[in-house]
Protein backbone atom coordinates (compact mmCIF):
# COMPACT_ATOMS: atom_id res chain seq x y z
CA UNK A 1 0.00 0.00 0.00
CA UNK A 2 1.41 3.79 -1.04
CA UNK A 3 -0.58 6.87 0.71
CA UNK A 4 0.39 9.95 -0.94
CA UNK A 5 -0.93 13.42 1.03
CA UNK A 6 -0.91 16.99 0.40
CA UNK A 7 -0.91 19.88 1.83
CA UNK A 8 -0.84 23.29 0.67
CA UNK A 9 -0.11 24.39 4.61
CA UNK A 10 3.99 23.56 5.77
CA UNK A 11 2.30 22.99 9.39
CA UNK A 12 -0.10 20.01 8.36
CA UNK A 13 2.93 19.08 5.67
CA UNK A 14 4.88 18.80 8.95
CA UNK A 15 2.79 16.77 10.51
CA UNK A 16 2.07 14.26 7.63
CA UNK A 17 5.90 14.00 7.03
CA UNK A 18 5.40 12.56 10.74
CA UNK A 19 2.59 10.34 10.88
CA UNK A 20 3.06 8.72 7.34
CA UNK A 21 6.42 8.75 5.69
CA UNK A 22 9.32 8.78 8.69
CA UNK A 23 10.03 5.24 8.62
CA UNK A 24 11.61 5.07 12.43
CA UNK A 25 11.66 6.76 15.30
CA UNK A 26 14.64 8.97 15.73
CA UNK A 27 17.53 8.09 17.28
CA UNK A 28 17.06 9.64 21.35
CA UNK A 29 14.11 11.51 20.37
CA UNK A 30 12.40 10.34 24.25
CA UNK A 31 14.97 12.02 25.97
CA UNK A 32 15.04 15.04 23.87
CA UNK A 33 11.06 15.35 24.21
CA UNK A 34 11.97 15.14 28.02
CA UNK A 35 14.26 18.05 27.52
CA UNK A 36 11.84 20.29 25.81
CA UNK A 37 9.68 19.97 28.50
CA UNK A 38 11.85 20.75 31.30
CA UNK A 39 12.35 23.85 30.02
CA UNK A 40 11.79 26.39 32.89
CA UNK A 41 12.40 30.23 31.51
CA UNK A 42 10.70 33.54 32.07
CA UNK A 43 12.66 35.54 29.59
CA UNK A 44 9.92 37.41 27.12
CA UNK A 45 10.76 35.55 23.34
CA UNK A 46 8.97 36.29 19.83
CA UNK A 47 5.97 34.04 20.11
CA UNK A 48 5.49 35.16 24.11
CA UNK A 49 5.78 38.91 22.47
CA UNK A 50 2.84 38.10 19.79
CA UNK A 51 0.85 35.83 21.00
CA UNK A 52 0.75 35.65 25.15
CA UNK A 53 -2.01 36.88 27.19
CA UNK A 54 -4.11 36.28 23.81
CA UNK A 55 -3.89 32.57 22.00
CA UNK A 56 -2.20 31.06 25.35
CA UNK A 57 -1.30 32.10 29.24
CA UNK A 58 1.72 34.29 29.21
CA UNK A 59 3.97 31.39 31.04
CA UNK A 60 2.52 28.58 27.96
CA UNK A 61 3.48 31.24 25.28
CA UNK A 62 6.81 31.90 26.62
CA UNK A 63 7.93 28.09 26.60
CA UNK A 64 6.26 27.47 23.61
CA UNK A 65 8.61 30.17 21.44
CA UNK A 66 11.75 28.72 24.09
CA UNK A 67 10.94 24.92 22.74
CA UNK A 68 10.46 25.95 19.06
CA UNK A 69 13.65 27.83 19.23
CA UNK A 70 15.59 24.89 20.99
CA UNK A 71 14.31 22.64 18.37
CA UNK A 72 16.49 24.12 15.46
CA UNK A 73 19.32 23.93 17.76
CA UNK A 74 18.96 19.96 18.90
CA UNK A 75 17.57 18.40 15.80
CA UNK A 76 20.07 16.36 13.39
CA UNK A 77 18.06 16.31 10.59
CA UNK A 78 14.99 16.69 8.66
CA UNK A 79 12.64 13.55 10.29
CA UNK A 80 13.71 14.36 14.10
CA UNK A 81 12.87 18.42 13.57
CA UNK A 82 9.49 17.66 11.73
CA UNK A 83 8.83 15.50 14.74
CA UNK A 84 9.37 17.74 17.52
CA UNK A 85 7.48 20.40 16.14
CA UNK A 86 4.36 17.96 15.60
CA UNK A 87 4.49 17.25 19.44
CA UNK A 88 4.85 20.53 19.90
CA UNK A 89 1.87 21.83 17.56
CA UNK A 90 -0.15 19.28 19.30
CA UNK A 91 0.77 19.98 22.91
CA UNK A 92 0.58 24.37 22.08
CA UNK A 93 -3.28 23.53 20.51
CA UNK A 94 -4.23 21.56 22.92
CA UNK A 95 -3.76 24.57 25.64
CA UNK A 96 -4.53 27.47 23.20
CA UNK A 97 -7.08 29.51 24.37
CA UNK A 98 -9.30 29.39 21.44
CA UNK A 99 -12.45 28.08 19.34
CA UNK A 100 -10.66 25.48 17.52
CA UNK A 101 -8.89 27.59 14.98
CA UNK A 102 -7.04 31.10 15.44
CA UNK A 103 -9.00 33.32 13.61
CA UNK A 104 -9.49 35.10 16.69
CA UNK A 105 -8.98 34.21 20.81
CA UNK A 106 -11.46 34.55 23.35
CA UNK A 107 -11.56 37.80 25.58
CA UNK A 108 -11.52 35.87 28.52
CA UNK A 109 -8.30 33.77 28.85
CA UNK A 110 -9.55 30.33 30.90
CA UNK A 111 -7.12 28.12 29.11
CA UNK A 112 -5.03 27.55 31.76
CA UNK A 113 -3.50 24.44 31.24
CA UNK A 114 0.61 23.09 31.65
CA UNK A 115 1.87 22.91 28.18
CA UNK A 116 3.16 19.31 27.87
CA UNK A 117 4.67 17.59 24.65
CA UNK A 118 4.00 13.83 24.46
CA UNK A 119 5.52 11.49 21.51
CA UNK A 120 3.50 10.86 18.69
CA UNK A 121 2.00 7.71 18.20
CA UNK A 122 3.32 6.58 14.68
CA UNK A 123 2.68 3.40 12.97
CA UNK A 124 5.78 3.37 11.50
CA UNK A 125 5.44 0.01 9.79
CA UNK A 126 3.35 1.09 7.46
CA UNK A 127 5.06 4.29 6.32
CA UNK A 128 7.63 2.40 3.98
CA UNK A 129 5.63 3.51 0.39
CA UNK A 130 4.28 6.40 1.29
CA UNK A 131 4.94 10.39 0.22
CA UNK A 132 4.18 13.30 1.51
CA UNK A 133 3.86 16.90 -0.38
CA UNK A 134 3.32 20.81 0.08
CA UNK A 135 2.28 21.97 -3.08
CA UNK A 136 -0.53 23.48 -5.48
CA UNK A 137 -3.15 20.28 -5.31
CA UNK A 138 -3.66 21.43 -9.03
CA UNK A 139 -0.26 21.47 -9.95
CA UNK A 140 0.83 17.64 -8.14
CA UNK A 141 -2.10 16.43 -9.85
CA UNK A 142 0.27 16.36 -13.36
CA UNK A 143 3.05 14.32 -11.26
CA UNK A 144 1.56 11.59 -9.50
CA UNK A 145 -1.25 8.39 -10.05
CA UNK A 146 -2.94 6.09 -7.88
CA UNK A 147 -6.00 3.98 -7.87
CA UNK A 148 -8.09 6.11 -4.89
CA UNK A 149 -7.71 10.00 -4.94
CA UNK A 150 -9.68 11.80 -1.96
CA UNK A 151 -10.13 15.33 -2.04
CA UNK A 152 -11.10 18.17 0.75
CA UNK A 153 -10.70 21.21 -0.85
CA UNK A 154 -11.64 24.37 0.95
CA UNK A 155 -14.94 25.73 -0.78
CA UNK A 156 -16.30 29.13 0.57
CA UNK A 157 -14.25 32.25 0.94
CA UNK A 158 -12.51 30.83 4.47
CA UNK A 159 -9.22 30.48 3.97
CA UNK A 160 -7.45 27.69 5.65
CA UNK A 161 -4.70 29.96 6.30
CA UNK A 162 -6.51 32.98 8.33
CA UNK A 163 -7.79 30.21 10.66
CA UNK A 164 -4.50 28.56 10.99
CA UNK A 165 -1.82 30.99 10.53
CA UNK A 166 -0.76 30.57 14.26
CA UNK A 167 0.01 27.14 13.72
CA UNK A 168 2.13 27.98 10.57
CA UNK A 169 3.87 30.49 11.79
CA UNK A 170 5.09 28.13 14.43
CA UNK A 171 6.05 25.21 12.03
CA UNK A 172 8.08 27.48 9.57
CA UNK A 173 9.87 29.95 12.59
CA UNK A 174 10.45 32.62 10.08
CA UNK A 175 9.62 34.88 12.96
CA UNK A 176 7.18 37.52 10.21
CA UNK A 177 5.97 40.72 11.55
CA UNK A 178 2.24 40.12 12.58
CA UNK A 179 -0.31 42.69 12.58
CA UNK A 180 -3.82 43.07 13.61
CA UNK A 181 -5.84 42.25 17.18
CA UNK A 182 -5.23 38.28 15.82
CA UNK A 183 -1.67 38.84 14.71
CA UNK A 184 -1.39 37.14 11.50
CA UNK A 185 1.36 36.91 9.53
CA UNK A 186 1.11 37.73 5.60
CA UNK A 187 -0.41 34.93 4.28
CA UNK A 188 -0.60 35.72 0.53
CA UNK A 189 1.45 33.05 -0.50
CA UNK A 190 -0.72 30.30 0.76
CA UNK A 191 -4.39 31.67 -0.26
CA UNK A 192 -6.13 29.42 -1.87
CA UNK A 193 -8.24 29.50 -5.33
CA UNK A 194 -10.56 27.32 -4.02
CA UNK A 195 -11.34 29.84 -1.35
CA UNK A 196 -12.02 32.73 -4.63
CA UNK A 197 -14.64 33.49 -7.44
CA UNK A 198 -11.86 31.26 -9.71
CA UNK A 199 -12.71 27.73 -7.66
CA UNK A 200 -15.08 26.37 -10.23
CA UNK A 201 -12.25 26.41 -12.85
CA UNK A 202 -9.69 25.03 -9.85
CA UNK A 203 -11.99 21.89 -9.94
CA UNK A 204 -12.57 21.44 -13.20
CA UNK A 205 -9.00 21.92 -14.08
CA UNK A 206 -8.40 19.58 -10.96
CA UNK A 207 -11.12 16.81 -11.78
CA UNK A 208 -9.28 16.38 -15.60
CA UNK A 209 -5.97 16.15 -14.47
CA UNK A 210 -6.62 12.97 -11.38
CA UNK A 211 -5.12 10.41 -13.29
CA UNK A 212 -6.94 7.70 -10.59
CA UNK A 213 -9.87 4.81 -10.74
CA UNK A 214 -11.84 6.32 -8.21
CA UNK A 215 -12.04 9.90 -6.94
CA UNK A 216 -14.18 10.30 -3.54
CA UNK A 217 -14.93 14.27 -2.87
CA UNK A 218 -15.92 15.74 0.57
CA UNK A 219 -18.82 18.79 0.76
CA UNK A 220 -20.99 20.26 2.92
CA UNK A 221 -23.72 22.44 2.36
CA UNK A 222 -23.31 25.28 3.78
CA UNK A 223 -23.84 27.25 0.35
CA UNK A 224 -26.68 29.57 1.84
CA UNK A 225 -25.54 30.24 5.23
CA UNK A 226 -25.98 33.45 7.26
CA UNK A 227 -22.98 34.47 7.32
CA UNK A 228 -21.53 35.34 3.58
CA UNK A 229 -17.75 34.12 4.53
CA UNK A 230 -19.73 30.75 4.76
CA UNK A 231 -21.52 30.46 1.48
CA UNK A 232 -19.75 28.20 -1.18
CA UNK A 233 -18.38 28.95 -3.89
CA UNK A 234 -18.41 25.76 -5.30
CA UNK A 235 -22.07 24.32 -5.83
CA UNK A 236 -23.63 21.05 -5.16
CA UNK A 237 -24.71 20.98 -9.04
CA UNK A 238 -20.95 22.37 -10.45
CA UNK A 239 -19.60 19.61 -8.19
CA UNK A 240 -21.73 16.84 -9.98
CA UNK A 241 -21.56 18.21 -13.35
CA UNK A 242 -18.27 18.47 -13.35
CA UNK A 243 -17.42 14.61 -11.83
CA UNK A 244 -20.40 13.08 -14.06
CA UNK A 245 -17.86 14.13 -17.00
CA UNK A 246 -15.43 12.05 -15.53
CA UNK A 247 -17.35 9.27 -14.77
CA UNK A 248 -19.97 7.24 -12.68
CA UNK A 249 -20.87 9.45 -9.87
CA UNK A 250 -22.77 8.54 -6.86
CA UNK A 251 -23.72 10.78 -3.70
CA UNK A 252 -24.24 9.87 -0.31
CA UNK A 253 -25.48 12.55 2.30
CA UNK A 254 -25.17 11.99 5.75
CA UNK A 255 -26.87 14.52 8.20
CA UNK A 256 -24.22 16.40 10.39
CA UNK A 257 -24.30 19.49 12.96
CA UNK A 258 -22.34 22.13 11.26
CA UNK A 259 -19.14 24.06 13.08
CA UNK A 260 -20.61 27.41 14.06
CA UNK A 261 -18.89 30.28 16.24
CA UNK A 262 -22.21 31.77 16.95
CA UNK A 263 -22.99 33.68 13.76
CA UNK A 264 -24.33 31.19 11.44
CA UNK A 265 -27.20 29.11 11.69
CA UNK A 266 -27.73 25.93 9.06
CA UNK A 267 -31.10 24.21 8.98
CA UNK A 268 -30.20 20.48 7.41
CA UNK A 269 -26.76 20.26 7.34
CA UNK A 270 -25.32 17.56 5.64
CA UNK A 271 -21.85 15.90 4.85
CA UNK A 272 -21.87 14.69 1.47
CA UNK A 273 -19.36 12.27 -0.24
CA UNK A 274 -19.43 12.36 -4.00
CA UNK A 275 -18.01 9.21 -5.27
CA UNK A 276 -16.56 8.66 -9.08
CA UNK A 277 -15.69 5.51 -10.70
CA UNK A 278 -13.44 7.46 -13.38
CA UNK A 279 -14.39 6.30 -17.23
Amino acid sequence: VKIITNDLLYSNYVIAKSFFEIKKSPVGIYKKIESLNSINTDKVNYFSKNFGNKYFTKDNAIKIGAIREKIEKISTNANEKFFLITSLIYAADKVANTVGHYDAYRENLDTRGRLELQIPNINYSKNINNKVYCMDSNILANEVKGDVVYIDPPYNSRQYSDAYHLLENLALWNKPEVFGKAKKMDRSHIKSKYCSKDAVVELKDLITKINAKHIIFSYNNTGNSMDGRSNAKISFNQIKNILIKKGKTEINQIKFKAFTTGKSKTENHKEILFYCRVK
